[in-house]
């Protein structure tokens, strides 16, 4: 299916002003000339005096994030900028950050920002080199990102990349080398308490016990010692730029290189990075330029944040009685060792199979040898060319021509293999490979008045804008049975008999979007400031009804330390007052599902034994399918006080109605796919506070800014006659997370427990009003469940909101002191308000470890009232139930970066050709203070906030760079 949008894009009559952005001498001037010169934001299609936005914009330059060595640019954002809540989906190298702005906007539909870098809209900028930014700017409010329109609601980042500046060449070069270890272990059982606690659980079910003597297993194996180990980071970037007054120029070349904490051989992240920016004035009035990026990416990874296999579950589930590598048979069964393919050492002694816990938890050295040469690769190509045209003095005509073209693929090769008798591969090996492409191209032209005249400044902007995404295809294809033992000598050159072969190929799914935009900003003497903002758009993932809507903005600011009344002062320097209001949108869904359409697979096979190729209708049509819509207004103060504090103050409230998510259709209909409605509305409301303070004595300068930000998020409604919908699941627990009316989106719902029965006679006496036992298969040690709605039944009409699973909070602070060519930055940055559930023990394997927690059980009367007894049967369900024991506070500060730096002085470094020489030494995740008990209390995984499934953690972290400029 090809939807277009067939309006034409002609240019829509809607004013735009903004402010002179020329420094006025006059002579009443008596600042300090570096004080006169004001920072200037870029807001979308354009840039503004900081001093007279009227948005909600946190803005980060290219000298607040030089010095962090970050593996993916969009975690410079953590921290710094209030209302962008940053959390890490994985401290897995490579992996990247779940980004919210404002909170939660949509129940299912995408809700990671928009991100432009350089006028060209990308998903993401993980392919972007951290040392190509000049600036991000995030548009938060809706006055400040309606520009964006439909793709807005979810909030919008700006990446703005370095440009050539004239002057002779410069030649730059920023690297650095590191390693990193694990900043904390879990407190498992070693052998002789996991003996111990395992004898119990069957001595409390009346059952002989297991091991006769716990004490003779000793310590015995720690598998976190055996995956946890030293990984190395290392980048080396080197720019060059220059020019004079008619071309200017910049080129880098980066290479990034990680090793993970975990196996690191099966955990790392590469990336190359090339870029040419280049500017030219060919006329007075013509300039042409273009920006290009190339990014090669590869990596692998493990199972980062999942209970079903891989290192990190396995490692904590894995019995610690099972050694590592069989050198003794005295102490292992013979019997689990026989299989020709099992997995061996480089010595040829068998790595350890545990007889107690199994399934897809494998001894992981041995599982190591199964996932190498596997890997993910991509690489993009992103770039624009624009012509700016400038005529009748004021007026400005800009022409851009974007694209991105990304290929993207995967190769895995699957050996023969026996890590035991649930986990195996002894019929035929495997080698996989799959490869996509996608062309993403947009054309955009504007037309810019500006002028200023009296006390009045004018800036009129209209454009159009036509976009066409996801034009590509892909394909898949498997060989078995290669005549190879090893991943070195895997290739599809081998013959395998067609039987072995399997294969597919697809097209994706094209859409695109046409706009009409345009922005008014208006300033009288810098003192009253206004911003209009409307956009028309049109996008092909609606119905015909449905293609346009209209998002409209405005915001006013007044600068009232620039009226005549405001007494000159030491204590309030400068005051201005913003506020504003606007409307965004929302369509992160899936191409066409406003339609009914088909789709293969429903083959069935004929009487004489071929099979017939059929097809089934996919999902119901919609045709009143709608973009959501978010409105939000904003009230600010930003403040200049005693000459060296400035204060920013932001209160939002933001509402998205007409919610987008799929609903569930009976199997009576004859459908397989989804419905997907509009239907539900949340609201989050907040709070953000900046506050810096800078001053400089001689040599010596200190500056701190922080900033703090509150989040209230509620779902406001849901369809009728549903009381909830219900989210992430864990094991046999079921779904643990719910989205209901009146909760914060994805809150944790469970059991309440009232603490441990002591005894039969306190189990006898908790009856209901009908002076019924309400828990008639409680033992002494068992939980006491809270009969939440008062109906004399513990059941699952009990589970109540036991916390939300999303941050209420974060923060962050960053300390800069310098000292003659001493530099020193200490950054911090934290979350709390949120619960996280820890499911790091499988709940189906009851011979799995435990964490030392489990030694603080209930034993007998009086023991504790907090932990349940031991127990393999768990008739009272103590452990298969999810309840506010399984979750812990998700507060945490963490001292992310510290850094020092040494830069030689100028006389000394001229000597031998050089401008710049400067030296540091950093120290990141160096520590983090909180209550949580498991690896990281920084966990998400998309919208599924706060749950861990053993998680990888972000590493520990210590640095050596240089900066050098020739």
């Amino acid at each position: 299916m090809n939807v277009r949008i067939s309006r034409s894009l002609g240019m829509v009559a809607v004013l735009y002003f903004t402010a002179n952005f020329n420094a006025q001498n006059t002579k009443s001037d008596t600042l300090p000339k570096e004080q006169k010169i004001e920072e200037v934001v870029m807001i979308g299609y354009g840039t503004q005096k900081k001093s007279n936005v009227t948005g909600a914009i946190s803005s980060i330059k290219a000298s607040d994030i030089e010095a962090i060595p970050a593996g993916k640019p969009e975690q410079v954002l953590q921290g710094r900028a209030a209302g962008v809540n940053v959390i890490s989906n994985s401290g897995q190298p490579g992996s990247n950050a779940t980004i919210r702005v404002r909170g939660v906007t949509s129940y299912s539909s995408n809700n990671d920002p928009l991100w432009v870098v350089d006028g060209i809209v990308v998903d993401g900028i993980g392919w972007l080199s951290q040392s190509d930014i000049e600036s991000i700017e995030v548009l938060k409010d809706g006055a400040s990102s309606a520009i964006y329109g439909v793709s807005a609601a979810r909030g919008v980042i700006l990446v703005t990349t370095k440009k050539g500046k004239r002057g002779k060449l410069s030649l730059s070069y920023n690297g650095f080398f590191g390693v990193s270890n694990a900043a904390r272990k879990l407190d498992l059982l070693d052998a002789t308490e996991y003996a111990t606690v395992i004898n119990e659980g069957f001595a409390n079910d009346g059952q002989a016990i297991r091991f006769q003597n716990p004490a003779s297993f000793g310590k015995g194996t720690d598998w976190q010692d055996e995956i946890f180990g030293t990984g190395e980071r290392q980048n080396h970037e080197i720019s060059i730029q220059g020019g004079n007054e008619k071309s200017t120029y910049f080129a880098s070349f980066g290479y990034y290189d990680q090793t993970g904490i975990v196996m690191s051989d099966i955990s790392y992240y590469k990336r190359l990075t090339g870029r040419l920016n280049s500017t030219h004035k060919v006329t007075d009035w013509l300039t042409v330029g273009q920006t290009f990026a190339y990014t090669h990416q590869k990596n692998q990874g493990i199972n980062a944040n999942g209970e079903f296999g891989g290192p990190l579950s396995s490692a904590v589930n894995l019995d610690p009685i099972t050694p590592v590598v069989v050198t003794d048979w005295s102490q292992v069964n013979p019997a689990l060792y026989t299989n020709e393919h099992i997995v061996r050492d480089e010595n040829g002694n068998p790595y350890g199979i545990s007889p107690y816990v199994n399934q897809e938890m494998s001894n992981p050295r041995a599982f190591r040898y199964t996932q190498l040469g596997n890997s993910n690769w991509s690489d993009d190509f992103i770039g624009n060319v624009f012509a700016e045209v400038k005529f009748l003095d004021h007026f400005t005509f800009k022409s851009s021509l974007n694209g991105k073209k990304a290929y993207w693929g995967n190769q895995n090769f699957t050996p023969l293999f026996y890590l035991s008798a649930t986990y195996s591969n002894l019929l035929l090996n495997s080698l996989s490979r799959t490869t996509q492409n996608k062309f993403e191209w947009s054309f955009e032209n504007t037309l810019n008045y500006q002028n200023k005249f009296g006390d009045h400044s004018l800036n009129v902007l209209l454009g159009t804008g036509y976009y066409d995404y996801n034009i590509g295809d892909g394909q898949s294809v498997t060989h078995k049975g290669l005549p190879i033992s090893n991943y070195e000598d895997a290739s599809f050159n081998f013959e395998v008999p067609l039987a072995n072969q399997t294969s597919s190929a697809w097209d994706n799914q094209e859409w695109n979007k046409a706009s009409y935009f345009g922005r008014l900003i208006y300033d009288f003497k810098n003192k009253y400031l206004f911003t209009g903002t409307l956009r028309y758009d049109g996008s092909s993932l609606f119905g015909a009804d449905n293609h346009w809507g209209i998002f409209p903005s405005f915001s006013l600011g007044w600068n009232v330390d620039k009226e005549n009344f405001w007494p000159e002062n030491n204590v309030i320097n400068s005051l201005k007052f913003r506020g504003g209001y606007g409307t965004l949108g929302n369509d992160g869904i899936e191409a066409y599902k406003f339609s009914k359409f088909y789709i293969s697979g429903a083959n069935y096979t004929s009487g004489s034994g071929g099979v017939l190729i059929g097809y089934l209708q996919n999902g119901l049509e919609n045709k009143d399918l709608k973009w959501e819509t978010t409105t939000q207004t904003n009230i600010a103060a930003d403040l200049r006080l005693f000459k060296n504090f400035t204060l920013t103050v932001d209160v939002y409230d933001k509402k998205t109605s007409d919610i987008l998510r799929p609903v569930q259709i009976p199997g009576y209909v004859g459908v397989t796919g989804s419905y997907i409605a509009n239907i539900g509305d949340m609201s989050n409301k907040g709070i953000e506070v900046e506050l810096g303070y800078k001053k400089t004595w001689n040599d010596f300068t200190f500056s701190v800014n922080t900033n703090f930000a509150y989040n209230k998020n509620e779902v406001l409604s849901l369809e009728q006659g549903t009381k909830y919908l219900d989210g992430a699941g864990f094991q046999s627990m079921g779904p643990i997370q719910r989205i209901v009316v009146g909760d914060s989106y994805n809150s944790f719902y469970g059991f309440k427990t009232l603490g441990v029965f002591q005894n039969q006679a306190q189990i006898n006496a908790y009856v209901n009003s009908k002076g019924q036992m309400l828990q008639t298969d409680a033992k002494p040690g068992d939980f006491i469940w809270a009969d939440s709605n008062g109906d004399g039944v513990i059941d699952d009409l009990d589970k109540v909101n036991l916390g939300s699973s999303i941050p209420k909070y974060n923060f962050g602070a960053t300390l800069n002191l310098s000292y003659k060519n001493w530099d020193f930055m200490v950054f911090g940055q934290g979350a709390g308000g949120n619960k996280i559930f820890q499911g790091l023990r499988r709940l189906d394997m009851l011979d799995a470890n435990y964490q030392t927690k489990i030694l603080d059980r209930w034993t007998g009367e009086g023991s504790t009232n907090e932990n349940p007894r031991l127990t393999r049967a768990d008739g009272n369900k103590n452990y298969s139930r999810l309840s506010d024991w399984y979750l812990q506070k998700g507060d945490y500060f963490r001292i992310k970066l510290i850094q020092l730096g040494y830069t030689l002085p100028q006389d000394v470094t001229q000597n031998f050709g050089v401008n710049k020489l400067r030296f540091y030494i950093t120290a990141e995740n160096l520590v983090t203070f909180t209550k949580y008990t498991g690896y990281d209390p920084e966990i998400a995984a998309g919208d599924s906030f706060g749950i861990d499934r053993a998680f990888y953690p972000q590493a520990r972290t210590f640095m050596l760079g240089a900066n050098i400029t020739f």
